[in-house]
């Protein structure tokens, strides 16, 4: 038996089923037996009457299903080492229990005591990133929700002016941007638009400061050759709808605006934001969102394996017997996995490493999204070592880069 295994051996260990409202909690002692199981609202006060309730029991160590939350920071706070065992995970040991494999709260928050007390050894303990670090991905997070919302009302946008001023759509680059926005609150409807001539046109993209007035011919043509929208009083309704979702669509970017502006504030105060800042066309946002979902504690990912494989950029293999299947990754940390293809995605636009890297599997008949995974693990390989190192990614001293540079001059 190991000193690890000797240290743990008669602990007793608990589990939460975490809820929004309410959570399960079971206790088992050395031998696997429910000692104990309760549950507990998600209240302030009774958070506390948990850890009491733990402390009372002899507990050391508890397994969860979520790494952050109020449960978790009660229960760091207290002292106790908590474990935390994916959902995914929790559906697949059930089996160990019983054959049916329902979904009870009580019964998972004693799954994950039991295998607690089982499987320590294979569990890492979880390690939590700074205070500076949750904020920053906090806030990184809040974006990415607000630009898929943009994203969303955008397409909503762009439905309605299919029936309602088609001439609108790709008039201008894009259907959120500021000139299309402003284009659309002046004229909302065909019947607006209408009023519009080639003067007109001109007079206005000049009162909007429009950089692009060389392409009066083009925009006039496009406008004006388009399928004609509703008219009459259809067309006031659905100039009303336009409004509305410009409306929606200028709040969002405000926001978005404004977050930008927080993010690149606590990066630039963050201690390990030159690592990522570094890296080939990573940007302020794209860095801070880098960061912020791999964290800086160290400890969490020993290997750079281990931090491939969390972000899904290393395959999943199934053998049995001869046949062997390499398949996409779906067990992994999605935020993570976002942060890291959408790094690697641009990277080979301004790295000639990743550039030939990418090439090589595009090459092999991989398609674009199969390409970027292969690039990301290569990427994932470097930025942990400087990560570990707690050093910039400095291209002089990678060698593969140079290697390649060597073989193009």
């Amino acid at each position: 038996m190991s000193v690890e295994q000797e240290h743990h051996v008669g602990r007793v260990t608990a589990g939460i089923d975490w809820a929004s409202a309410d959570h399960a909690v079971a206790i088992v002692d050395a031998a696997g037996v429910q000692c104990d199981r309760f549950s507990v609202e998600h209240r302030a006060a009774d958070l506390r009457r948990l850890v009491n309730r733990l402390r009372r029991a002899g507990v050391v160590e508890v397994a969860i299903e979520r790494p952050d939350g109020p449960v978790v920071d009660a229960l760091i706070e207290a002292g106790l080492v908590v474990f935390v065992i994916a959902p995914n995970q929790i559906k697949n040991l059930r089996s160990r229990y019983g054959q049916a494999g329902n979904k009870d709260d009580r019964f998972d928050a004693y799954v994950l005591a039991d295998v607690l007390r089982t499987d320590r050894a294979r569990l890492r303990p979880l390690t939590r990133d700074s205070e500076q670090t949750i904020t920053l991905r906090m806030t990184v997070r809040a974006r990415q929700d607000l630009v898929t919302t943009r994203v969303a009302v955008a397409n909503q946008l762009r439905a309605h002016l299919q029936i309602t001023l088609p001439g609108v759509i790709d008039l201008f680059r894009d259907i959120d941007s500021n000139i299309t926005l402003a284009f659309l609150r002046r004229f909302p409807n065909q019947d607006k638009a209408d009023w519009l001539s080639p003067a007109r046109l001109e007079r206005w993209l000049r009162g909007m400061a429009y950089n692009h007035i060389r392409n009066l011919d083009r925009l006039w043509a496009h406008l004006n050759g388009a399928p004609r929208g509703t008219t009459g009083q259809q067309a006031v309704a659905r100039g009303n709808i336009t409004m509305a979702l410009v409306a929606t669509l200028t709040a969002l970017r405000a926001q978005i605006d404004a977050l930008d502006k927080e993010i690149a504030e606590q990066l630039a105060t963050h201690p390990d934001a030159a690592i990522f800042t570094s890296l080939p066309r990573s940007g302020t946002v794209r860095a801070a969102r880098l960061l912020a979902e791999i964290g800086d504690a160290r400890g969490r990912y020993p290997t750079p394996e281990s931090l491939v494989c969390l972000a899904g950029a290393a395959p999943s293999t199934r053998q049995s017997g001869k046949v062997k299947v390499v398949a996409f990754r779906w067990a992994v940390d999605k935020q993570l996995r976002g942060a890291v293809i959408d790094f690697a995605g641009d990277s080979h636009h301004a790295s000639p490493w990743a550039a030939d890297l990418y090439a090589k599997a595009r090459a092999r008949n991989h398609d674009h999204p199969h390409a970027v995974r292969i690039l990301a693990r290569a990427w994932l390989h470097v930025i942990w070592r400087c990560w570990q190192d707690n050093v910039p990614y400095d291209p002089t001293k990678h060698h593969a880069l140079q290697r390649v540079l060597a073989a193009t001059a």
